[in-house]
């Protein structure tokens, strides 16, 4: 790349003591120090062939520095600024990355550091650190500068999003794309060139605490919202490294926390659910980056495997990034696994397999130095080890750290980062997120001339934790529920607000399995509540879970609501008075008693920071609610695994007796369905066209279909299309999800939605675990939710 400004040239001209000439000069650096353009220097040469010269110059020393990873400053890192002490340091012959520099986490005291805002003051520290492995080390190889990015970049007053079940909520890849547009600008405008994100694990347990950060149970909407993502990141000449590969979502019974293992998945279901998004987004988008998860599968550990980080994906993915691992995934190959009998025959298994660069919250020495003893006794090949350097370098040699390695104009940070425009997509984020689950009798929206006198309730209420995690943006201004009904609706009403009680008793999480009476205190505060509902013309109850109940780290055994939070809704519902519940949660709930006896529902999921501003809009009618779920609610735990796509006869009584079965099972059905949300006006489908009706099996088949807006208001509808094969050579899904769109609709509009259906849509994996397209009779259909199918044609493929 040839954009080293004269000027930018001007300002980095460093002279030693000796008057030793300048190593930058107009369109190249002399990274080694030589006074001559070596062919990794060059920009203008082939990227293998810089990359083959790199190597060639490099010592093992060298070389075993660019697989580690170096933690940022207040985890490993103890010095926010270079020193002199880091040339006695490992990293003095160079590192692969830095992750999370100075961006001030706000758990974490030890990182708190001046320079993770204002923006500028970031920049500025990382072209600093930048500059030093560029002029102090040998060969002047640079630092990729790595952040979690999956709801907003992870950085000290960043733009914040919604958690990642809430974007999958909104079902709209335009919406992400801007997202992920923002993540990489922030990211390029503040020095960090690689952005851990998105999160393409499917959720099909809803126990796992870590649903909250996954789009979804469907491959096919995560694959496509992964897609907008990243390619929105990337955009902005910023790796984007996706996680978590693979088959991470479904440790044995959704348990998290070190447990995290055996996963109970088929090859051809491991194949078609949990690998369809990483396959997806790497030929759609080609990431740069991929995080190897810390899980087995069928006795493997994933990131000690060369079937999944060689053969799958790089050999059949087409993948040509680095990996990296997530942290402690090389330990837990012996620790954990028990396939290695110590760490360096770990470390020899992981390399091996295909992991590039080696991330945990230790000294990066700890890899490095058994891997250097590796090399020396012969234990692991040098041929190995420059694949995987060279996997590295290529990397960094096309996101242009060789030859524009600093951030050009530091100062602009201040006004590329959390702009008004930013902050307004994160608002129409969380505004698109939201689910309406119930609304009898139309009592939603609200209307202020009816009910002058309004209690809130719940314990997440005036709740803020939620909307700052450990993966996003800190230090953010955060409007709860509570704040955003009062502003909303301050003029016009009264606002009471009563607690009523805790998100989760004194005995939780033993109240799950054993019920246990609520104490004094306890029934004060569920009593106050009740008494101030008398007084009140109608009840919003804020209601779910907060982020000790539900996370990374956090599975669950029950799905209710945690705590004394039913018991409250029981005794308000004795009042009388009308009540909305206010759902903030980050997993499907079983709700059942609350979707009965209740007037209305919304689900928020875990909103951002304006998520009180979005629901008091969508309470009070100045928005309509037009999210659908991307996750199957059930009825009760003891029903999981249930959830969509699913095979004939898996799910008895879903969706209705016959071809699904007529089983006497005590509970069928889930609570509500995957693709399901409500809005407040009503949409019509017509005319559904698919052509060709009759086609060979490796043609695109095109479809479309006019929906049209009802009712009186303006609206949002998700437009699905669901394909089923009705006969096939092995069995498989009722139907699966292969195309959605987002349209918004004024009363009376109505829109074409246009899809199209390729090969690779509507292939299956044979008896032979080929991806084929087989001849015969498919069902097209679409409609507002995977049960609701509105119009339906048949098409038949031939050979």
């Amino acid at each position: 790349m040839k954009y080293l400004l004269a000027s930018f040239t001007a300002l980095l001209t460093v002279c030693s003591a000796q008057g030793q000439k300048t190593i930058y000069h107009q369109g190249w650096i002399d990274l080694n120090k030589n006074g001559k353009k070596d062919v990794y220097e060059d920009p203008v040469a082939p990227v293998a062939n810089r990359v083959k010269d790199l190597l060639s110059q490099m010592t093992v020393e060298e070389k075993t520095c660019q697989t580690a990873t170096l933690y940022g400053f207040g985890r490993v890192l103890k010095d926010e600024l270079p020193t002199p002490g880091w040339k006695q340091e490992i990293w003095k012959d160079g590192i692969a990355n830095i992750d999370e520099e100075l961006n001030g986490l706000a758990r974490n005291k030890k990182a708190q550091t001046k320079y993770s805002y204002p923006f500028s003051n970031h920049a500025e520290a990382i072209n600093k650190i930048q500059k030093w492995f560029i002029e102090e080390t040998r060969l002047g190889i640079p630092v990729d500068f790595t952040n979690e990015g999956i709801h907003g970049l992870n950085q000290d007053h960043a733009t914040a999003f919604p958690a990642p079940i809430g974007i999958g909520s909104t079902w709209n890849k335009e919406l992400v794309h801007q997202m992920g547009q923002i993540i990489g600008r922030e990211a390029k405008a503040l020095g960090y060139t690689n952005v851990y994100a998105p999160i393409l694990d499917v959720a099909r347990d809803q126990r796992w605490g870590r649903v909250v950060e996954t789009y979804g149970e469907d491959p096919f909407l995560v694959a496509g919202l992964g897609t907008a993502l990243a390619g929105g990141i990337q955009e902005n000449g910023v790796a984007s490294t996706l996680k978590h590969f693979a088959v991470y979502s479904v440790p044995k019974g959704g348990r998290d926390g070190n447990a995290r293992t055996d996963p109970h998945v088929a090859p051809r279901e491991m194949q078609q659910l949990f690998l369809y998004p990483f396959r997806k987004v790497i030929q759609n988008v080609h990431p740069l980056g991929v995080m190897s998860s810390y899980n087995d599968w069928d006795g493997m550990p994933v990131t000690a495997s060369n079937y999944f980080l060689t053969q799958l994906l790089r050999q059949q993915f087409g993948f040509d990034g680095y990996v990296v691992s997530d942290s402690r995934a090389v330990e837990f190959v012996y620790e954990k696994h028990h396939v290695a009998k110590d760490y360096k025959e770990a470390v020899k298994m992981v390399m091996e397999a295909g992991l590039n660069v080696r991330t945990e919250f230790n000294a990066p020495s700890n890899f490095i130095l058994p891997l250097r003893q590796l090399i020396k006794e012969g234990g692991l090949s040098m041929e190995t080890l420059n694949q995987r350097v060279g996997e590295v370098l290529s990397v960094k040699f096309r996101l242009g750290l060789f030859d524009a390695p600093y951030v050009k104009d530091p100062k602009a940070a201040d006004k590329i980062v959390a702009t008004e425009a930013s902050e307004a997509v994160a608002l129409q984020m969380n505004r698109e997120s939201l689910v309406l689950l119930k609304n009898d009798k139309n009592i939603l929206p609200l209307s202020l001339g009816q009910y002058r006198n309004i209690l809130v309730t719940g314990p997440l209420a005036d709740e803020k934790e939620h909307a700052i995690s450990r993966y996003g943006p800190s230090n953010k201004k955060v409007i709860s529920v509570l704040e955003g009904i009062r502003h909303f609706a301050a003029k016009k009403a009264t606002i009471n607000y009563i607690k009523g009680c805790e998100a989760a008793d004194a005995t939780w999480p033993e109240s799950e399995i054993i019920d246990t009476p609520p104490t004094p205190q306890e029934i004060a505060e569920m009593n106050k509540a009740v008494e101030a509902a008398k007084q009140n013309d109608i009840i919003i109850a804020v209601m779910g879970e907060n982020d000790k109940q539900v996370g990374e780290s956090l599975s669950r055994t029950g799905l209710n609501l945690p705590g004394r939070q039913l018991r409250l809704l029981e005794e308000l519902k004795k009042t009388g008075k009308p009540m909305v519940l206010i759902l903030i949660n980050g997993q499907p709930l079983t709700i059942n008693w609350e979707n009965r006896y209740l007037d209305a529902i919304l689900e928020t999921w875990f909103p951002g920071p304006a998520g009180g501003t979005a629901v008091a809009e969508a309470i009070f009618g100045a928005y309509n609610p037009g999210g659908k779920l991307t996750t199957t609610f059930p009825k009760t735990t003891g029903q999981i695994e249930m959830n969509f796509p699913f095979k004939p006869a898996s799910h008895a009584g879903q969706p209705g007796d016959g071809p699904n079965g007529y089983g006497k099972t005590a509970v069928v059905g889930p609570l509500y369905p995957f693709g399901y949300g409500l809005s407040y006006t009503t949409f019509e489908y017509a005319n559904l066209k698919v052509d060709p009706e009759k086609a060979r099996t490796q043609a695109d088949i095109s479809v479309a279909v006019d929906v049209k807006n009802t009712g009186k208001v303006k609206g949002d509808e998700v437009v699905q299309l669901y394909v089923k094969q009705l006969v096939s050579s092995v069995t498989t899904y009722e139907s699966i999800l292969r195309g959605f769109e987002r349209v918004s609709l004024s009363p009376g509009e109505t829109k074409t939605v246009h899809f199209k259906l390729t090969p690779d849509d509507l292939s299956i994996l044979d008896k032979n675990m080929n991806f084929v397209v087989e001849p015969g009779a498919f069902d097209i259909m679409v409609g507002s939710s995977s049960v609701d199918i509105r119009l339906k044609k048949q098409i038949i493929l031939e050979q």
